[in-house]
């Protein structure tokens, strides 16, 4: 059995799966925000199963990485763990990145998760988080870089702290039709406009067969894009499950 564990900006999530599964089918699975962290051991305890090995992908920081590391001595004091990291190559996916170790890993583990999903396929794999990550993985299993943008959040944020007048704007705020005719809409319309602008773009430029959405911020972005969309809440989970099924 293997525990599988992303640590994003914002959540950390996790999932219990076979070694002889197929990728991104789930024992167990779950999400805690950072200031529940404590929590975790508690939450694997509850699925009921152990793991011998654990595999963690961790862009959140030392800090972080040390939490979640004390919670899952608690939950298994035996248990292996792996630092997920982004190699030359990986699960059939060639990372194109000039220096590949500069990769995020869970941007590599993204790409791999879009690639098993649709080998032989160009995907744009958009990642709306903290940050917006838009990579391109072309139709021959390569890695060929990406883009990266302020979040949804930190747009309107910015808007807000920066711009005399303008109000705090909560990034979940309902998607004005058309041209705002409010400040507050305003603000909203142009920064998910901003994000789905860029999407689109990606989606363009790699002429990509598949445009896969992912994170937090997702479920706001996608209903502006005027092109065909999949929303994976786990493509990291599912790229850390192949990476580990990989014998590359």
């Amino acid at each position: 059995m293997l525990l599988l564990i992303d640590c994003g900006n914002t959540r950390v999530k996790w999932a219990f799966a076979r070694t002889d599964a197929e990728a991104g089918v789930w024992l167990a699975h779950g999400a805690v925000l950072h200031a529940e962290l404590a929590t975790l051991a508690a939450c694997w305890r509850a699925s009921g199963l152990q793991a011998l090995r654990a595999l963690m992908s961790n862009v959140a920081g030392a800090a972080i990485g040390a939490a979640v590391t004390a919670q899952l001595q608690q939950f298994a004091p035996a248990i292996a763990l792996d630092a997920f990291v982004s190699l030359p190559a990986c699960a059939g996916l060639r990372n194109g990145y000039r220096n590949p170790a500069q990769l995020g890993s869970d941007r590599f583990a993204a790409a791999i998760g879009a690639h098993t999903l649709y080998p032989g396929r160009a995907v744009i794999i958009a990642t709306c988080g903290t940050a917006t990550t838009i990579d391109a993985v072309n139709a021959d299993g390569v890695f060929i870089g990406g883009m990266i943008v302020p979040g949804l959040g930190l747009m309107a944020s910015s808007l807000a702290r920066n711009t005399a007048q303008l109000p705090q704007v909560a990034e979940n705020r309902a998607m004005p039709s058309g041209f705002a005719d409010n400040t507050d809409d305003a603000i909203v319309a142009g920064c998910i406009g901003a994000q789905a602008g860029a999407i689109e773009r990606a989606v363009a430029l790699l002429q990509a067969d598949c445009c896969l959405l992912s994170g937090g911020a997702a479920p706001y972005v996608a209903p502006a894009l005027r092109l065909p969309y999949q929303l994976i809440d786990n493509i990291v989970l599912l790229g850390l499950h192949a990476a580990s099924l990989s014998k590359e």
